[in-house]
């Protein structure tokens, strides 16, 4: 892996000529937190990169997911008479995640304001969304557990986070618009709430119900609601109008629907693992399996990106995808029917977990290759602002 390039000529000659063009229509977005970020943003000195407040917000969503991991790897504290996970824990995974978005909010704001706004920031930024959107939801699993929220559910739950992140970006791979997703405020805002009353009045409330209804289901349905009839009917509605207007990329049929064969191939395939593996490993590792699918989601997702943001043609096969293929073949082959003996349960598990290892090491090294890849060919650093002189071009 050392020494590999992952960015092409047309993907730098695509950088070159790359423009920033989205749309936010946000009612949170535009008449609270913008107001509230450009004020914030003016206490920033002029010496600090965005890239820094970027991947510092990200961090703290790191944090929390290792916190909370901490206390309840396998999300069996709320079924616990006592729950294990201090009142401190959430209270301070509600100020870092609030302040991850903050930042997040802020960074766009800090390169203009510092002359530096370029592909690279929203690459970055971007990118690093998409591995926040592993780690975000898990947060939540902790507070219902697996017996209201069982790991099988939980599976589908982040397929549906993946789906309406990666459709954002297919979005503006047809449109060339990023068209802002409205859920994406609430939904920081609201994780944000619901972990700070859960450090204030205990994680018990919600293992309530509510008209006879827990909180989980509710949690779920709407999630799957909100994507069904506000998320995916704009999208689809967006793409259109590029359509008929002329005003996007005017991709054909097949070429606009392929970054959807390897989102949809990681669902099939990951699917087919939790509901045929032989030893229930979702049910046995929810939270290695998450981060296994989560991380090659967010490699597909990056790819997505550096082809959108280039104008070039996205990838319809993820080498991971094959990892995950074969480990699939391996671990549902129906041995039973065969004559052979069952699957031993830790083998299967270390399987996961040396897969785990494998796409997390290849996800890294394929980001730190793309942003070094970036710099060295802008001349730019990703974590300092060049001096002023140099900006200029002098």
């Amino acid at each position: 892996m050392i020494g590999i390039k992952y960015l092409s000529e047309a993907h730098l000659k695509g950088f070159e000529k790359y423009k920033y063009n989205s749309v936010d229509t946000s009612i949170l977005s535009v008449y609270v937190m913008h107001p509230f970020w450009n004020w914030l943003v003016q206490f920033f000195p002029r010496w600090i990169a965005p890239n820094l407040l970027t991947f510092t917000g990200f961090l703290l969503t790191v944090v929390n997911f290792f916190l909370i991991g901490y206390y309840d790897f396998g999300f069996t504290a709320a079924t616990k008479e006592v729950n294990p996970i201090p009142g401190w824990v959430w209270i301070l995974a509600a100020i870092n995640l609030f302040v991850a978005y903050t930042l997040d909010g802020i960074d766009g704001k800090q390169a203009r304001r510092t002359g530096t706004s370029g592909p690279l920031g929203e690459l970055f930024d971007h990118g690093l969304d998409s591995y926040s959107t592993l780690l975000i939801p898990l947060y939540v699993f902790s507070l219902f557990g697996i017996m209201d929220l069982p790991p099988v559910r939980m599976h589908f739950v982040m397929l549906n986070a993946y789906m309406n992140f990666y459709l954002s970006h297919v979005e503006k791979y047809i449109t060339g618009v990023m068209f802002l997703p409205w859920g994406y405020d609430f939904v920081m805002w609201g994780v944000s709430i619901t972990l700070g009353l859960t450090g204030i009045c205990g994680p018990e409330i919600w293992q309530m119900t509510i008209f006879g209804v827990k909180p989980s289901l509710i949690f779920e349905l709407t999630l799957y609601i909100s994507a069904v009839l506000t998320s995916h009917p704009i999208i689809i509605h967006n793409i259109y109008k590029s359509y008929r207007n002329k005003t996007g990329k005017m991709r054909p049929f097949g070429e606009a629907i392929r970054p959807m064969i390897s989102l949809l191939s990681l669902f099939i395939i990951s699917t087919i693992w939790v509901l045929a593996s032989p030893n229930s490993i979702v049910n046995m590792e929810p939270r290695m399996f998450i981060v296994l699918s989560g991380t090659i989601f967010s490699n597909i997702n990056c790819r997505l990106i550096v082809a959108q943001m280039t104008d070039t043609r996205a990838d319809c096969w993820n080498a991971m995808l094959s990892l995950l293929t074969a480990a699939t073949i391996v671990c549902a082959i129906p041995y039973d029917l065969l004559g052979l003996p069952k699957l031993w349960i830790e083998y299967e598990r270390s399987m996961l977990y040396a897969l785990a290892f494998v796409v997390t090491v290849g996800h890294l090294h394929y980001g730190q290759g793309v942003v070094r890849e970036m710099c060295s060919h802008f001349r730019i650093k990703c974590f300092k602002i060049p001096p002023y002189g140099k900006l200029l071009g002098y």
